[in-house]
């Protein structure tokens, strides 16, 4: 499997900057989606990186696994009057007290499922259960309740189901119960053992869960300081580089120039500064006079984005870093001097003689591979701002697919409610594998003046609105020919539908006036039902229609009947299960239902699919038959390592259940290490996929007569024509319901 990374440490010839991000936070801000990836706690400090798995959901969630996550079942012991389990981690103490220290929160699920197994008895009596912490102490209290109450999140609530008790299981009934929640506070974590005390009388039955720990945000990463005014500076404790100097920081400004940092001595001093609009200087002077490091950059860097600086200096060279483009590095002079010696403050923002300030933002600012707490600092100074807005300026390119960035204090969120795709950056398809029975069907309400119910809800969609154009997107893979992929109809028997012919040819047939024929427009493409994945865009502006199929030319045709479609009944995919006058056409083709994956399904602003499988509850749709979320939509081998997960813990509070709970088949003694089964099986998937990817590239080229795939999940969407007319077809009263 090979040996762990190491960082390039040993002595002060060597420049030890890390190669690894410090947290999943800073592998977020990358574009980077959920997977393993290593973690340098301490950046240049003398902690080893380590293999953590990141779960970017909401947050960048850093999920650190133990030996025994599972439901564990204890069943009567007799003799043995109390349970101990230990759990081992896939990071050691000191990187997960690193991880835990800057990280903004922390988490761990701990549940006690119980049949006349009592577990924290009353607050004034010895609790029959307890749970050590990080530093080997015992405590007394459960998830979900707060530190020193020896009371479950039921009795902090108060809403036990026996209220004279505290905890659920501490009834003793004999019946199956449970007490679960969180544990939160930082400096109890995480679980390091767990002893359960009652478990040894007859009846007695118990299970318990301790889940992996998990922590969002950085505080490091995200320290920052806000400099308006030029004159203005903060200012910390000298900096201590004598023989080495590991300096790194990101910035954003406006302004021409700037000196983001400066510290003197006698006659020795060291200094970063912005010196032109395309040129960061690195400056020092150890007693040779004075030495310079510069990098030019192509585009200029006072953009108001984000960008990384990196200056490290040692008795050998001194280098410099800013963004990824190629450093610039000087050898240091031969038998010169070598210490730097400094004895005033650092400044930073500006200079001792406040000239050449700085005006921007500063953030995550490391010395050595320690983080200056710059907002602490901004807090007290005039003209110095804690924190630092615009984020969505340096990371909104990351929002893919029409999802738009939601700015956060502490960094960004991408809102993909108007797109038909999910995932942090709105860049997971969602797909569906439909079966012939299968259907979803999308429902208005019967426009105003055909309602006869005065009672109905305000907040109800009418469909009392007229659309002149429509903007369709959807992909597809299927054998099945011929098939009907989309079908939008309305309350007065218009429709448009979206169908293969039986020759597998794309139509797009419109029924837009009562007292004439359907227009049918064929996309040129070949046969598209022949298992690969193809995409769909379509776009119609009054009588102005445009046909894209996957990377072919766009197709223009225009319409010659009404180009208004009128009151919208519902959209279709899969099988339309109407019992009204259907088109002779449309009802021979839906007898066949589809076979098939349909993936990113978007009508307009309405995403159908998507609000099926991840908003049923709160969006008017209609399931019919089998339909569960897939891959099937991509058009890459999938790795479950680098899927898209969402963060979930059952049970958060205390809860009864009605009965046993489910295990695992685990032994609870069991002494397997969770991170080395997750390398092992990384690596493992990660090569079955490199050969999965290099077949299925060998077969494409011998399939010479077979169209190309679509894009990939991560490319943008095509884009559509963003003319306001076709924008603005949905009323803004029914956006709560385009998911």
């Amino acid at each position: 499997m090979g040996s762990e990374p190491t960082k390039r440490r040993g002595s002060q010839y060597a420049i030890s900057a890390s190669v690894y991000e410090a947290s999943c936070e800073a592998y977020k801000h990358k574009g980077n989606t959920s997977g393993f990836y290593y973690i340098d706690v301490d950046g240049s400090g003398p902690i080893k990186p380590q293999l953590i798995y990141c779960n970017m959901s909401d947050k960048a969630w850093m999920v650190i696994q133990h030996n025994n996550t599972e439901l564990t079942k204890l069943k009567t012991s007799s003799g043995i009057n109390q349970h101990l389990a230990h759990f081992n981690y896939s990071a050691d103490a000191e990187q997960i007290q690193a991880i835990i220290t800057q990280a903004e929160y922390c988490e761990q699920e701990l549940s006690y499922h119980c049949k006349k197994s009592r577990l924290l008895n009353t607050p004034d009596g010895t609790p029959f259960t307890w749970w050590l912490g990080r530093a080997g102490e015992a405590h007394m209290y459960w998830g979900g309740a707060v530190p020193g109450s020896q009371q479950c999140a039921c009795g902090l609530q108060d809403n036990c189901v026996h209220p004279e008790h505290f905890c659920n299981c501490d009834a003793d009934s004999k019946e199956w119960s449970n007490d679960s929640g969180l544990l939160s506070h930082k400096e109890h974590l995480p679980v390091a053992a767990l002893a359960v005390g009652d478990i040894s009388r007859s009846g007695s039955e118990a299970a318990y869960r301790v889940g992996p720990l998990q922590c969002y945000g950085d505080s490091n990463f995200w320290n920052a300081a806000y400099f308006n005014k030029e004159t203005s500076y903060l200012h910390f404790p000298t900096f201590h580089g004598e023989l080495s100097a590991d300096i790194s920081f990101l910035f954003k400004t406006s302004s021409s120039s700037g000196v983001f940092l400066e510290n003197l001595g006698i006659k020795d001093f060291i200094r970063i500064e912005l010196s032109s609009p395309n040129q960061v200087a690195f400056s020092f002077d150890v007693g040779n006079g004075p030495f310079e490091v510069k990098v030019e950059t192509p585009a200029a860097l006072n953009d108001n984005r984000w960008h990384h600086v990196r200056a490290e200096r040692n008795v050998k060279e001194a280098s410099l870093h800013v963004d990824h483009h190629p450093a610039a590095v000087q050898k240091a002079p031969a038998d010169g001097h070598i210490h730097l010696q400094l004895n005033s403050q650092l400044f930073v923002g500006g200079t001792a003689s406040r000239q050449k300030g700085f005006l921007g933002c500063i953030r995550s600012l490391k010395l050595n591979g320690k983080t200056l707490d710059l907002e602490e600092r901004a807090e007290i100074t005039p003209g110095v701002t804690p924190g630092c807005p615009g984020h969505c300026s340096s990371y909104g390119g990351l929002c893919q697919n029409h999802g738009t960035c939601v700015e956060n204090y502490n960094g960004f969120t991408c809102d993909c409610s108007l797109s038909p795709f999910t995932g942090t950056f709105c860049h997971k398809d969602v797909s569906a594998f439909f079966k012939p029975g299968t259907s979803v069907t999308y429902t208005f309400k019967e426009p105003y003046e055909l309602n006869r119910n005065i009672s109905a809800l305000s907040s109800s969609i009418y469909s009392d609105l007229t659309l002149r154009g429509e903007n369709i997107s959807l992909s597809f893979r299927t054998s099945q020919a011929p098939a009907l992929l989309l079908y939008v109809n309305s309350y007065y028997r218009e429709y448009l539908a979206v169908l293969l012919n039986r020759n597998g040819h794309l139509d797009i047939k419109y029924k837009l006036q009562h007292n004439r024929d359907a227009e049918v427009f064929r996309a040129s493409a070949r046969n598209l039902a022949n298992g690969q994945l193809h995409r769909v865009s379509i776009q119609r502006l009054t009588e102005t229609l445009s046909i894209q199929v996957d990377q072919h030319a766009k197709e223009d045709f225009n319409l010659t009947s009404d180009t208004e479609f009128n009151a919208i009944k519902s959209i279709v995919i899969g099988k339309v299960h109407e019992s009204g006058e259907v088109d002779p056409e449309i009802g021979r083709l839906n007898a066949l239902g589809f076979t098939g994956c349909l993936s990113v399904v978007q009508f307009n602003s309405i995403s159908p699919l998507k609000a099926a499988l991840l908003y049923p509850d709160t969006s008017p749709v209609i399931v019919t038959g089998p339909l569960t979320e897939s891959s099937c939509g991509s058009s890459l081998p999938s790795n479950p390592y680098a899927a898209e997960t969402t963060h979930s813990l059952t049970d958060h509070v205390g809860t009864v259940g009605a009965g046993e709970p489910i295990v695992n088949a685990i032994n609870s003694d069991s002494a397997l290490i969770g991170g080395v089964i997750a390398v092992v099986i990384f690596v493992s998937l990660a090569a079955l996929a490199v050969m999965a990817r290099f077949l299925y590239r060998r077969k494409e080229t011998f399939q010479t007569q077979e169209p190309k795939a679509g894009k990939t999940d991560d490319s943008p969407e095509t884009p559509f024509n963003t003319d306001p007319n076709s924008q603005s077809i949905i009323s803004d009263n029914q956006k709560e319901y385009f998911i």
